[in-house]
């Protein structure tokens, strides 16, 4: 069965799942409020980034804003999020440089989103995606995982993803393929013991590192 059909299933099957809370977000169509929200979201569980991102935009939503508040203040709005002292001195520094640099706007390529302290490939990718329309592969864990296990790519880490998932996935589905892979291994195809019996894909997934499963 060929990629775009095996992830039509998946799409189809994780319909009933929550997903993501970035891109919950990005259904307000700012590209920095989905910004913010990846940096909140890194290593902390949804429920507590959505959450923090709810009583930090209610503040501040915008850099200028933002850029009012106190580094203690912005700590305790994000609190507890993983990391968040850094996240705090992170969300500050790339309002900064938004603001003064690029006119307040978040930049919408992928050169100049990775001038901003602390914004590695996957969330600038995602601000690419799902904040601007502008097709791109957001590989994280979840994608880089689930494409190797799947037997799509044969990679050793996120960045090889990217590139081998490029040549075999339709650009139509760049965007939605985090959402959707995401969706998937929080809920079905989990790290340890993954839910195969419960998985539409069974029969076409090579299972690839998969030691036991339910």
């Amino acid at each position: 069965m060929k990629y775009v059909q095996i992830l039509k299933l998946i799409e189809r099957q994780v319909r009933k799942f929550r997903v993501p809370v970035v891109t919950e977000v990005a259904e307000r169509r700012d590209p920095y409020l989905v910004l913010i929200s990846c940096i909140l979201s890194l290593r902390t569980k949804d429920k507590t980034t959505t959450e923090a991102g709810k009583r930090l935009f209610r503040v501040a939503d915008i850099p200028k804003k933002m850029l009012r508040l106190s580094l203690g203040r912005v700590e305790k709005l994000i609190y507890p999020v993983g990391f968040y002292r850094n996240k705090a001195k992170v969300i500050l520094g790339v309002s900064s440089k938004i603001l003064k640099e690029f006119s307040g706007r978040v930049p919408a390529s992928i050169e100049s989103l990775l001038t901003l302290k602390g914004v590695g490939r996957k969330t600038a990718n995602l601000v690419l995606g799902l904040g601007y329309g502008i097709p791109a592969i957001c590989v994280d864990t979840h994608v880089h995982r689930i494409s190797n296990r799947l037997g799509w790519v044969k990679t050793k880490n996120p960045l090889q993803t990217e590139e081998a998932l490029e040549k075999i996935i339709p650009k139509n589905y760049w965007i939605n393929l985090n959402t959707i892979l995401v969706t998937f291994g929080q809920n079905l195809c989990q790290p340890v013991s993954p839910f195969c019996s419960r998985c539409k894909i069974n029969k076409y997934c090579l299972k690839i590192g998969v030691g036991r499963s339910r």
